[in-house]
């Protein structure tokens, strides 16, 4: 077993439940960390034995354009589309982060974390 991380994707979104952020967007961060068996690619050196990252920063990005009011959803629409494109992975963990939240204070960004195994 072995871990891939996409750490730190950043991406312009139109998530949230006030009409004004699907107008205006905002930036966002994401965190994706897959579980797999890595143990044959380390041998055979073949991208076709190991979980491909392109796939994984595209299904990212392909889930983030598609506006959500909440982070929850997004969140779960990204371990969804890994579980179902990538067989390989036995567990996902997804984190995204809204930068400058419009929630009356001074804070840095708002995050969600989930994950699930197959």
């Amino acid at each position: 077993m072995g871990s891939i991380r996409l750490k730190n994707i950043k991406i312009y979104a139109f998530h949230g439940c006030l009409v004004e952020e699907g107008q205006i967007g905002s930036d966002y961060l994401v965190n994706l960390k897959v579980k797999a068996n890595l143990k044959n690619a380390s041998k055979t050196d073949a991208l076709v034995d190991t979980v491909d990252y392109v796939l994984l920063q595209n299904i990212v990005r392909q889930e983030m354009a598609v506006r959500a009011k909440l982070l929850e959803h997004v969140a779960k629409r990204i371990i969804d589309s890994v579980l179902l494109q990538a067989e390989m992975v036995n567990e996902v963990k997804v984190s995204v982060a809204k930068k400058n939240p419009p929630i009356g204070g001074d804070v840095a960004e708002v995050s969600v974390t989930m994950k699930e195994k197959r």
